[in-house]
């Protein structure tokens, strides 16, 4: 098998490794590009294969920067069967369509305030093209070895990142390779943990969290501190949360601390219809889940859901102390950006940020302490307080990638080192080469190994 990384290489982003056995061609992962925009710019750029040469694709986990190309992998030609497990389909099918929309809609503000450089801008595809990529997908349980292209099986494992995350390993009966996806942790809030690895003669392992380990403090306390000190002050806390995964893990937490008294009941609102409808797919998936199967069916009673364009517009009007949930959750887009326009110049406010902040994005800027942020063509002054949720991150940190990587029972001939910022990804390559003492690459865009 030949290996080329296509994305995730010095970046969080663009998931997508081309696997080659004989004439047949794999891609695992789909994903869009984000953050800085000469990474953004590769989404515009030719494949270094035609997407009609490619026979299969597996998508790991549904979040956009694994999934989010796919609608253009096909509006561009490709014709084969997409696999993954049936969460992560169903989670898709609200994904990728809601992907499609927010460029058409940015796309469409851009033309009409003329705040582009092209004229006019399009967007990189529709929900309409979205919508017939969903035609492609066929789901594969867990555990089950399968064919995505001739020569080579494939299996499923779990990888506790978000529902129905994967990790996904290829076999052709000389050699093995094994993707990790991205890794969840083994004490999560709402998750159950990774499934131990599997042997592998080559691994490609993330790096999200390489260079740093969690703290260790109780999320629930540290929401909850947040929460009282704002509220205190008569301020709102806006939470950018991604609609898949953060935003049902912050609804919950929510609810457990209003059950415990530990903060007072206040209003809790979830404004993104995307996230409400991937609360829904929570519902159908109890068993991916640590939680009971009854705190999951209350998931969607935790909050608010906040359906319309206008609904969200008098969120902006109202005053005191509340929560508002909104995406995106690295504010790179959707409803949350025209909260942080609306609260970010009161410094009675907070703006949470709940999840990884990749370089170049909103979010990251957020983190770093900017003073204002650009958005719809303005900047807007950052006088509220801003606060980061690290605890309750749904990525393992680098102790945690090491021990899942030390369930293996001999050493991997090559490992990969991706999807990480270049500090985190070297800082996990050292991780490896001194705790494990394997070999140990970071590979560079576009570049190509034999497996």
């Amino acid at each position: 098998m030949q290996l080329q990384f296509l994305g995730a290489t010095g970046t969080v982003t663009g998931s997508k490794y081309l696997v080659q056995h004989g004439k047949a061609r794999l891609l695992i992962d789909c994903g869009l590009f984000q953050g800085y925009k000469q990474l953004r710019l590769r989404n515009w750029a030719q494949l270094p294969v035609r997407p009609s040469q490619i026979d299969a694709v597996v998508l790991t986990h549904a979040h956009i920067d694994h999934s989010g190309y796919l609608p253009l992998l096909v509006k561009q030609g490709f014709r084969g069967v997409v696999y993954c497990t049936p969460a992560t389909r169903d989670l898709c099918r609200i994904m990728l369509p809601d992907s499609g929309g927010l460029q058409e809609e940015e796309a469409d503000f851009l033309n009409r305030h003329r705040l582009s450089k092209h004229a006019p801008a399009l967007p990189l595809y529709t929900r309409k093209d979205a919508v017939q990529s969903l035609e492609r997908i066929e789901t594969v349980p867990w555990g089950t070895q399968w064919e995505p292209i001739p020569g080579v099986k494939a299996r499923l494992s779990r990888a506790g990142h978000i529902l129905g995350a994967a990790s996904v390993r290829l076999d052709n009966g000389v050699s093995s390779l094994l993707f990790s996806g991205d890794l969840g942790r083994p004490v999560d809030i709402l998750m159950r943990a990774p499934d131990p690895i599997v042997q592998a003669d080559r691994v490609v392992v993330e790096s999200t969290y390489g260079d740093r380990l969690h703290p260790v403090i109780d999320p629930l306390a540290q929401l909850a501190e947040v929460i009282n000190r704002t509220a205190a002050r008569g301020g709102a806390i806006i939470v950018p949360a991604f609609a898949v995964g953060r935003a049902q893990t912050l609804l919950h937490m929510i609810q457990v601390l209003m059950q415990r008294g530990t903060i007072h009941h206040l209003p809790v609102y979830l404004n993104s219809p995307m996230a409400e409808d991937a609360t829904a797919v929570f519902v159908r998936h109890p068993q991916e889940l640590r939680i009971s199967p009854e705190e999951c069916r209350a998931l969607p009673l935790s909050a608010v859901q906040v359906r319309s364009a206008e609904e969200s517009k008098e969120l902006n009007a109202r005053r005191g102390p509340m929560v508002i949930i909104a995406g995106s959750g690295m504010a790179t887009g959707g409803r949350v950006l025209h909260h942080i326009k609306a609260f970010a110049p009161d410094k009675r406010n907070t703006i949470l940020l709940s999840g990884f902040q990749a370089g170049g994005t909103r979010g990251a800027s957020l983190a770093a302490g900017a003073d204002h942020v650009r958005i719809h063509g303005q900047d807007v002054p950052i006088r509220c307080e801003v606060d980061q949720l690290g605890c309750a991150s749904a990525h393992a940190d680098a102790g945690e990638i090491e021990a899942w990587l030390r369930g293996m029972k001999s050493a991997p001939t090559t490992t990969f080192i991706t999807h990480g910022e270049p500090a985190a990804a070297d800082a996990m390559r050292l991780r490896i080469e001194r705790g494990l003492g394997w070999n140990v690459c970071v590979p560079d865009y576009l570049e190509t190994y034999s497996a």
